[in-house]
């Protein structure tokens, strides 16, 4: 019983410290992680999440995109059949921003200042293990 999710950086936000940073708090956590690389599209996250047969994404936004960037990965998600795929996302995401995200599908959103430890437990609380 295993969980996999896939940390990706969409847009054109060059900074991925912090997603490698919670990319290997998953993976001490005992959570199976692929990381799509920097500068990914919401399709090309999407792709890869259905190619890697995951359970949910993960997105880390820096760049003020994440009311476009976000929705999209969700929308891309429904149009393949995939909404079951959780998406979670981070970054620089202003408080009123949040609950606007959470309406439009993202079930969860954390900002600077999150400990790791947070963001594990999350997931394994709201993400469930494949069989």
């Amino acid at each position: 019983m295993a969980i996999r999710v896939l940390i990706g950086k969409p847009g054109l936000d060059g900074h991925d410290r912090g997603a490698k940073i919670v990319a290997r708090a998953l993976r001490d956590g005992g959570i199976e992680v692929v990381y799509s690389g920097l500068h990914q599209t919401p399709e090309q996250i999407v792709e890869a999440a259905l190619q890697e047969d995951v359970q949910a994404i993960g997105l880390s936004v820096l760049s003020g995109a994440h009311m476009t960037l976000f929705p999209k990965v969700v929308a891309s998600l429904a149009e393949r059949d995939a909404a079951d795929i959780i998406v979670f996302g981070g970054g620089i995401v202003p408080r009123g921003d949040i609950e606007e995200l959470k309406r439009q599908g993202v079930a969860e959103v954390f900002t600077p200042g999150a400990r790791t430890t947070e963001i594990v437990d999350w997931v394994k609380a709201h993400v469930p293990p494949r069989d």
